[in-house]
């Protein structure tokens, strides 16, 4: 999965559309200089999202984005649907950042690995 490059090891290129998989094999690596963005509504980030993800609503997520992330970080974004999921990607890439991935899935697939995830309230509304 990871190529070697000389001596020090390389985790593998970021894909226009990852699988949980790929995003966990990526935070294993240790040092993974990547943003995990969650677009859905902040309900359901407070109830439950990938452990360290960060909010960023649609109507906010360029102008956020742009005064907070690098154009070339890589960026895995995730909605509620793949669907919410591809808009969120289009726009960033319109807005011209270089590595962005879709989560197919989302939080769902997530925690359907048993991947960890974290809330900030015990139960919705």
């Amino acid at each position: 999965m990871y190529k070697f490059l000389g001596i020090i090891p390389t985790p593998p290129p970021l894909k226009a559309n990852s699988l949980v998989y790929d995003l966990k094999a990526r935070l294993d690596w240790g040092d993974p200089a990547l943003t995990i963005v969650d677009v859905r509504d902040r309900s359901e980030f407070e109830f439950s999202h990938i452990l360290g993800a960060i909010p960023l609503s649609m109507d906010e997520l360029v102008p956020r984005a742009l005064c907070n992330l690098e154009v070339t970080r890589d960026i895995y974004v995730y909605g509620e649907t793949d669907e919410e999921t591809a808009e969120a990607a289009a726009k960033l890439r319109t807005a011209g950042y270089q590595n962005v991935s879709e989560l197919r899935g989302g939080v769902a697939a997530w925690q359907a690995v048993g991947y960890p995830v974290e809330s900030r309230v015990g139960c919705r509304v």
